[in-house]
């Protein structure tokens, strides 16, 4: 059995470094380590090429033209070679045991995704987090209709589940680990180890989840309907998704109107009986 860890990155040289040292210092050593760079025009590479000189560990950087964070987060897929694979945002980072303790309860459990508690920091500051955000385990599916319940960086997930449920959707500029947990969510069981593994920090403008808080439900809408065309849930699944879909349309919808958007609100204030 082996891990990769993928750490896609833009512009963030000022945070790389922290988030690589925290992969390199775990208590279970990662296979290896691949650094997918999407296109940054600060000092990345030459960041990344003054860690990889420093340690004598399997480091693989690679550059593409910037596409996105699920582009990124798949082109580390496509040339990760380990049965485990990892994903660390490049502006958080690991606890020294992240790996060890993860890695060990799914050999133990033979679950295909896990995922762990996190601390989390706004601009250096603890943030205390709302019971709504807390981590789910088991079958999430109701979970993950509402919100993205799954922090990328504390996952852990066995290779085959990529070949089953594809890759993540590089038509989507954010939510697109909302549109893959709920993806997997309708078969798949979510071990969660309860304990604060990821440090992440968050609050800052540059960050997907800033720039696009204004509108976002309208990526998480299509992941929904995305789902009720394909016909993989049961009726139960399906009543959970139209009504989710029916809430989110209705705020987004009277959120346009509101801002004078006419059109657009009332295609979605209307999409839902689509799929009573």
């Amino acid at each position: 059995m082996s891990i990769t860890v993928i750490i896609p990155t833009y512009n963030r040289a000022v945070f790389l470094e922290k988030a690589i040292l925290s992969v390199v210092r775990q208590t279970l050593s990662c296979d290896e380590l691949i650094i997918v760079d999407d296109g940054s025009v600060d000092t990345t590479r030459q960041k990344v090429a003054k860690i990889a000189n420093q340690f004598s560990f399997s480091l693989d950087y690679c550059y593409q033209k910037n596409k996105g964070a699920a582009a990124a987060r798949n082109k580390g897929i496509g040339k990760a070679s380990s049965d485990f694979i990892c994903f660390l945002d490049s502006d958080d980072c690991f606890e020294p045991n992240k790996l060890y303790l993860q890695y060990n309860a799914m050999l133990e459990s033979g679950n295909l995704i896990s995922h762990t508690y996190e601390t989390w920091y706004r601009q250096g500051k603890l943030l205390n987090q709302k019971k709504k955000h807390r981590p789910r385990e088991g079958f999430i599916f109701a979970d993950c209709l509402n919100m993205c319940v799954v922090g990328m960086s504390t996952v852990m997930i066995k290779r085959e589940l990529f070949d089953k449920y594809g890759l993540f959707d590089e038509q989507l500029p954010c939510c697109e680990d909302y549109d893959y947990w709920l993806r997997i969510s309708v078969e798949e069981n979510f071990q969660l180890i309860p304990r604060p593994l990821t440090l992440k920090d968050g609050g800052r403008e540059d960050q997907l989840s800033v720039r696009y808080r204004q509108g976002m439900d309208r990526y998480r809408i299509r992941s929904i309907i995305n789902l009720l065309e394909q016909n993989r849930l049961t009726k139960y699944q399906h009543r959970l998704a139209v009504t989710e879909l029916h809430r989110k349309c209705m705020i987004y919808g009277k959120g346009c109107l509101k801002h004078g958007r006419e059109g657009e609100g009332q295609f979605y204030l209307q999409l839902p009986s689509r799929y009573r």
